[in-house]
């Protein structure tokens, strides 16, 4: 996994593209900056919203309380603020 913990500044807010239902949990940041999300949750009642932030915030090394989903609750595209 990828160790975002630089990243974790409050205040700040990350792009995400999330691919549910896939092979294994993994993130990775690709060229744009963006941040790239694999889960293995189906996107069905919320499931890989909180699979996704989980495993952001392991990533980043915060509480997952502290993570907001802003915007994009059911697509594939999302930004997420750190308070």
């Amino acid at each position: 996994m990828t160790d975002l913990s630089h990243l974790a500044v409050s205040g700040a807010e990350f792009t995400l593209r999330v691919t549910p239902k896939a092979r294994r949990n993994q993130i990775a940041l690709d060229e744009t900056g963006r941040i790239k999300v694999q889960v293995t949750a189906a996107p069905e009642d919320g499931k890989a919203n909180a699979a996704v932030l989980k495993l952001l915030a392991k990533s980043l090394g915060v509480a997952k309380s502290r993570l907001v989903l802003v915007r994009g609750a059911s697509a594939r595209d999302k930004l997420v603020r750190l308070d």
